[in-house]
């Protein structure tokens, strides 16, 4: 385990040194997706009190596993990397874990047409993903990109948009160009 991961001791008492209010609160502004800081303080144990949700072990093996695993990853591959640190968790808690943390706002989950759902640590910034019909790449899409569009709308129809999470499909470079070569004999 790297220095920035956490220990089970140090989960346990954070936990339960928290009051057992578990009703979540509804966030009032977007949080940043919070990276380590020195000394292995975890920065989701802050937010998740702010949001009025209780600290425990399993909620923050589930931001851990996100971060570390740089998002886009499923429930089983949220499970695979938090167990081997924290064999207490099962999938239905990991799961549970991921509605509640899309409820208040750390976490987006996104459903491909192939039926795998995946799941993603809210930044601080909206952005979208262009996913290949082909091979099922990701990629991420700044916001920026839809500025011009959120113009337009707003000019044509009234109407200012304000997109969070947006899912583009069709092929990506490397599948659009084998498409095309192969066309092309």
């Amino acid at each position: 385990m790297d220095e920035n991961s956490l220990d089970t001791e140090t989960l346990h008492s954070l936990s339960t040194s928290q009051p057992d209010d578990t009703a979540p609160q509804t966030p009032t502004k977007q949080h940043t997706h919070a990276q380590h800081t020195a000394g292995g303080h975890f920065p989701y144990i802050e937010q998740l009190r702010r949001l009025g949700v209780r600290v425990t072990p399993q909620r923050l093996f589930v931001l851990d596993a996100l971060e570390h695993g740089g998002g886009h990853m499923t429930a089983e591959e949220i499970m695979q990397w938090a167990v081997q640190r924290y064999p207490a968790l099962n999938l239905a808690t990991v799961y549970r874990t991921l509605d509640l943390l899309i409820e208040v706002g750390l976490v987006a989950q996104m459903r491909l047409d192939t039926g795998v759902t995946t799941f993603e640590l809210v930044g601080a910034a909206p952005h979208h993903h262009l996913i290949c019909e082909h091979c099922g790449a990701i990629t991420e899409l700044d916001n920026s990109v839809f500025e011009a569009l959120n113009a337009q709308v707003l000019a044509r129809y009234g109407f200012q948009a304000r997109p969070r999470h947006l899912a583009l499909f069709g092929l990506c470079r490397k599948c659009l160009a084998a498409q095309q070569g192969a066309s092309a004999t």
